[in-house]
């Protein structure tokens, strides 16, 4: 039997049910969720999307989930090794191997950009933290954010940042170090901690803003923009993003879950697990739109805005609104939290990989692998100042105008996660050996069916209109 990452390095996985659930939950809750979700439900018309979003995760997300999760707990490896002994078992090629090779380097190559995404919100920790405890010390803890300065100041923080190739590079390092830190501390005492104290931190914050928001924003509105559905706006571009949205915000394809699957003992039940992570995954995207729409509709800013709605318009909008400093801060730390959850996912799958590959020791590979990663972001990091110019792949029309992050960002999100998730799909309801996906699977009778028959039919067909969309997307005009 193939040794798995965990056992390599002295572990025995997760130590139980509810710590799998917390450091899976923290892999697939991310930036993904708390701006993505929101800026997509705002440019498509809110309910109408939301809908095809729901649907999209029960038919295709959920199904791809679990096969992730099949494939690593029968393969007991990392996500190449896994795929392999599947493979092995199943008695078809190996080299079905490959789509395992394609999430690790997709993981390792988002960690490089994400890293630096993440970066900036360690920045706006330091000036949130500054303003609030300068009104805490002068008396005036419920003040508005930044109050002594102009809007316009406010939102030309993150040109500041950005034209600062040193402080970018800085807070970029130092998101990095505490991911490796805590994925070189192991399975145990390092991912499963980390998920333990930062998953409920994150949901208690994510619950009291939400509160704050319907007390002192238009909550009404925010409720009828997301659950009415307006379905004129529903177009077809609309429903490739809210496919698209379904496939990325569960992290699939990346490595991370078959990774977090090998660790999984064989007295839990996977089917049941995969539907409640991603039931916490769906809600807390939900709950982030009823977190920032009311916000957004009080102070009248763009839904659509994107990262400029987290980073440059709401630190305007807590400008004036009643405890805005404290609850500027504490929004920037739920974010952290939830970037560092999925960061430390994205490093464990490669370093569960260099563990196994390499039989290296667990601290030596994720510091080898977290500090490629760091390299690679430090070109990310300089694409926004030094190396403003550079075009990665300008030959290419989908990124004629990237920079060295947007390429980064688009080559591994519309051509490597959709191509591995389609060959994960393909090898599971087509290849693998079925009763052995079943044993694993935790389903028997029409359950098992039905889960194939999306995994089989469904997905593949979701997931390649996902990846020719991707690339060609005139093709939707």
């Amino acid at each position: 039997m193939v040794a798995s990452a965990g056992a390599q390095a002295g572990e025995q996985g997760w130590s139980s049910r509810t710590a799998f659930i917390l450091a899976a939950v923290g892999a697939a809750v991310g930036l993904g969720n708390i701006w993505r979700f929101p800026t997509l439900a705002g440019e498509n018309g809110g309910g109408a999307f939301v809908l095809v979003y729901l649907v999209c995760v029960l038919l295709i997300g959920l199904p791809l989930m679990l096969s992730e999760f099949v494939v690593g707990r029968a393969g007991q490896s990392d996500a190449i090794g896994s795929v392999a002994r599947v493979a092995e078992e199943s008695r078809v090629s190996r080299k079905w191997r490959l789509f395992g090779g394609i999430e690790i380097l997709a993981g390792f190559l988002i960690l490089s950009f994400y890293s630096v995404v993440a970066g900036w919100v360690l920045y706006y920790i330091w000036l949130s933290g500054g303003d609030f405890f300068g009104n805490l010390f002068a008396g005036e803890p419920l003040r508005g954010a930044f109050s002594d300065m102009g809007q316009d100041a406010v939102s030309g923080m993150m040109g500041e940042l950005f034209a600062s190739p040193g402080r970018l590079i800085g807070v970029h390092a130092l998101f990095m170090v505490a991911t490796i830190t805590i994925v070189a501390s192991g399975v145990h005492d390092g991912i499963e901690k980390a998920a333990t104290w930062l998953m409920p931190a994150f949901f208690f914050l994510l619950l009291g803003i939400t509160i704050y928001g319907a007390f002192t924003g238009d909550f009404e509105r925010a409720l009828a923009f997301m659950f009415t559905p307006d379905f004129s706006k529903l177009t077809a571009p609309a429903i490739n993003e809210a496919l698209g949205q379904a496939f990325f915000s569960l992290s699939l394809a990346s490595g991370a879950l078959i990774t977090y699957g090998a660790y999984v003992g064989r007295e839990v039940n996977l089917a049941p697990t995969a539907a409640t992570i991603s039931v916490a995954d769906t809600g807390v995207a939900l709950i982030a739109g009823l977190m920032i729409f009311p916000i957004v509709f009080a102070v009248g800013l763009d839904p659509s805005a994107g990262p400029a709605l987290i980073f440059q318009s709401l630190p305007v909008a807590f400008q004036t609104m009643p405890g805005g400093s404290l609850i500027g801060l504490l929004f920037f730390v739920l974010i952290f939290f939830a970037a560092l959850t999925s960061s430390i996912s994205l490093l464990e799958g490669p370093t569960a990989w260099a563990i196994d590959r390499f039989g290296l020791r667990r601290p030596a590979a994720a510091i080898m692998i977290g500090g490629g990663a760091f390299v690679i972001g430090i070109a990310c990091a300089l694409g926004y100042n030094v190396w403003s110019d550079v075009r990665p792949l300008g030959f290419w029309s989908i990124f004629a105008e990237a920079d060295i992050l947007d390429t980064l960002d688009g080559f591994t999100g519309k051509l490597m996660l959709p191509l591995a998730g389609l060959l994960m799909s393909i090898f599971v309801g087509w290849k693998a050996d079925r009763r052995l996906v079943e044993m694993q699977s935790g389903l028997s009778g029409g359950l098992f069916l039905a889960w194939r028959f999306l995994v089989a039919w469904v997905c593949p067909i979701a997931v390649a209109l996902i990846l020719v969309f991707g690339l060609f997307p005139e093709l939707l005009v």
